[in-house]
């Protein structure tokens, strides 16, 4: 039923993204705004319960209510897990906007390339040409990629596993990713001094992570190229500002045969970064390797949860 649940909440997310997830977010930040308006004082240990706090009501509700929901109907329990995945999973909008950058930069119409890729990025980038358009085109929908999907479908699978209902599993992930965005990002742009109130929450964040990205570079390895993938994962991911997130993107640059990374003017200056991958597919054939590679994994894991569920039923 799970796996069932999975593929009807990702049909629909693709074929209706939900144009509401925007007001959605600005309640779950309203909700981690109060326990930091009510335990920030700077200290750590404040910041560790306020994320106790904010986490356990949620997820032992999710608990509840799935376990309520299935004592009164199975089929209860798979439509509240269809809907916990309905509105967890977000990457639809991000495919839609990377098709589209794909499209304008195959018609050569570089400006509304730009103009996409500002809005999926949240930042201007004018200063892109085409290659790097391409580029950081990749490198934001693959983030989006971790976060919206293969993230949520991990922690789904694994609650799932462990008889708590997926529903919980996805709706906890998504609320550690609001906690660190809105206290990590949002706050320590005003204030710095927030940084060791913000410290659990990223390193819960960072914890919370580690499977789904590892999970993910693997598969990229088994759909791709599988000897690039390796290479690039050992000696390339570390190299990335944010190694973890370095070995998501150095896999799929091996993987997918792209080149990302390299350096690009930001804010009027020169941005270094060191490149990931061992090929030199640029442009909207790199976006198109992608997708490919994408969609084959997201196959790949459904078929993976088809075996694992039709296993369990013949036991």
């Amino acid at each position: 039923m799970s796996l069932f649940a999975l593929i009807v909440a990702l049909l629909l997310e693709q074929l209706r993204p939900l144009s509401s997830r925007k007001y959605l977010y600005d309640w779950l930040f309203s909700y981690v705004d109060y326990f930091q308006h009510h335990f920030n004082s700077g200290e750590y240990s404040h910041g560790k319960t306020a994320w106790w706090l904010a986490v356990l009501p949620m997820l032992a509700g999710g608990v509840l209510v799935f376990w309520g929901l299935y004592y009164l109907h199975p089929i209860l329990a798979w439509a509240f897990n269809v809907v916990a995945l309905y509105l967890s999973l977000g990457f639809g909008q991000f495919s839609h906007c990377f098709t589209d950058i794909q499209q304008a930069l195959r018609s050569g119409k570089i400006d509304e390339a730009r103009e996409l890729l500002s809005t999926l990025r949240g930042r201007a980038s004018d200063e892109l040409n085409a290659e790097e358009v391409a580029r950081v085109t990749i490198e934001v929908s693959l983030v989006a990629l971790l976060h919206h999907l293969f993230g949520v479908i991990v922690w789904f699978v694994l609650f799932s596993l462990l008889g708590l209902g997926g529903a919980a599993g996805a709706l906890f992930y998504c609320l550690c990713l609001a906690l660190r965005a809105h206290w990590v990002d949002d706050l320590n742009a005003l204030d710095p001094g927030d940084a060791q109130f913000d410290g659990f929450a990223r390193e819960m964040s960072a914890r919370l992570e580690w499977l789904p990205i590892r999970l993910t570079a693997a598969t990229f390895a088994v759909v791709g190229n599988f000897e690039d993938t390796v290479y690039c994962w050992r000696s390339q991911a570390a190299l990335w500002p944010d190694s973890e997130l370095g070995v998501l993107l150095a896999s799929a640059a091996g993987a997918s045969g792209v080149r990302l990374g390299l350096p690009i003017m930001q804010d009027g200056a020169r941005l270094d970064r060191p490149e990931l991958g061992v090929s030199d597919k640029s442009n909207d054939d790199a976006l198109h390797c992608t997708i490919r590679l994408v969609w084959r994994s997201v196959v790949f894991m459904l078929v993976i949860l088809f075996m694992l569920t039709l296993a369990s039923l013949l036991r």
